[in-house]
């Protein structure tokens, strides 16, 4: 297992509030695939990629609105930590730990 794979439980600042959800990781060499999972619903993770312990992915939103986020987290030990671009919204912080 890399040191960045896992479940996450994450909690993102967004415009409507913070939002819980589960940041799924499962890395393949220098990409990842995965999902992160709330309320209203789960988002793939799109072109993700891992440097070291820095991932980088874009997820397609369709709820409350069509939109690509452009993310990237740090993950240091179990704990993670980032950002998500919402577009015209501007960047919401991220963050979660891992589930043991």
């Amino acid at each position: 297992m890399a040191l960045v794979d896992g479940a996450y439980d994450c909690i993102t600042k967004t415009p409507m509030g913070d939002q819980a959800s589960v940041f799924t990781v499962i890395s393949s060499g220098d990409h990842f695939n995965g999902t992160n999972a709330g309320p209203l619903g789960s988002l793939d993770v799109k072109d993700g990629k891992v440097d070291g312990n820095m991932l980088t992915w874009k997820m397609e939103m369709t709820i409350p609105m069509p939109m690509t986020l452009e993310a990237e987290a740090i993950v240091e030990g179990d704990t993670l930590t980032g950002t998500i671009q919402a577009g015209a919204f501007g960047a919401m912080a991220m963050t979660g730990t891992r589930r043991k």
